[in-house]
């Protein structure tokens, strides 16, 4: 079960994720990043420091749109995340492909 809220601060938008992404709950997480694509928002922050569990589903809805980002010019930075799920990013290597911060401070300063 996942939990998804979006929050614009400034001119980010903030996508938190609070439990677990699984074969049925990355469906939200798709909808949440199709509408943040959809509605042109350039800088998109991932809050990960409540996501507690990812499957590959939900690393798959990641790499579906990182082809996106780039030719649409939208940054996205995923940040807060436990060990454990940073360990999952870095095993598949998508931390090659998709930025990770420690917090929410430093994502925004690589922007």
């Amino acid at each position: 079960m996942i939990d998804i809220s979006n929050n614009i601060e400034d001119d980010f938008l903030v996508i938190s994720l609070d439990g677990e992404v699984d074969a049925s709950s990355s469906i939200h997480l798709d909808k949440a990043i199709d509408e943040a694509v959809k509605n042109n928002h350039k800088k998109i922050l991932v809050d990960g420091s409540k996501l507690s569990y990812i499957s590959s589903a939900g690393l798959g809805v990641f790499m579906s749109y990182i082809q996106d980002f780039d030719s649409q010019g939208i940054k996205l930075i995923l940040f807060g995340l436990s060990e454990k799920v940073k360990n999952v990013f870095q095993i598949l290597g998508l931390d090659q492909l998709l930025k990770i911060c420690e917090s929410k401070e430093e994502a925004k300063q690589l922007f």
